[in-house]
């Protein structure tokens, strides 16, 4: 397969629930980009959090582009916010919260996919607004 290329305006996003705080831009996943990974845009909220989660197989790294937050990892938290990255192994419980006055964006990658591509893509359809736009076309 050739390079898979999109503008900001391709990238389809969901919610998984209606109620989440959190969205989920996607990049390239095994479904659209036939990778073994996915790739996403996580948009929190202001006050949004993940809620407690671990993966089984998977590694998950998240790069934070724009805003602050606090990462909870196996208990520790970590203050984060633009530049920093932090990478959670297999298995760890973790939480991602934003604790900014503005929007949370992290680029999100989790190697295997272990099936998140799918959860996304099972949940409410949005769209990025226009400080979303002004946020990731900077």
């Amino acid at each position: 397969m050739t390079a898979v290329a999109k503008t900001l305006a391709d990238h389809r996003v969901f919610r998984i629930k209606a109620s989440d705080t959190n969205k989920f831009a996607l990049i390239a996943d095994p479904i659209e980009s036939g990778t073994s990974f996915v790739a996403v845009v996580e948009i929190f909220d202001v006050g949004g959090r993940t809620p407690p989660n671990s993966h089984a197989a998977a590694d998950e790294l998240f790069y934070v582009l724009h805003g602050e937050g606090v990462a909870v990892c196996d208990g520790r938290r970590l203050p984060i916010g633009k530049g920093d990255s932090f990478l959670v192994r297999a298995g760890v419980e973790h939480v991602v919260e934003n604790t900014g006055e503005g929007r949370l964006y992290c680029l999100t990658t989790m190697v295997p996919n272990e099936a998140f591509a799918e959860l996304i893509r099972a949940g409410i359809p949005d769209a990025l607004d226009e400080q979303d736009l002004a946020v990731l076309a900077s």
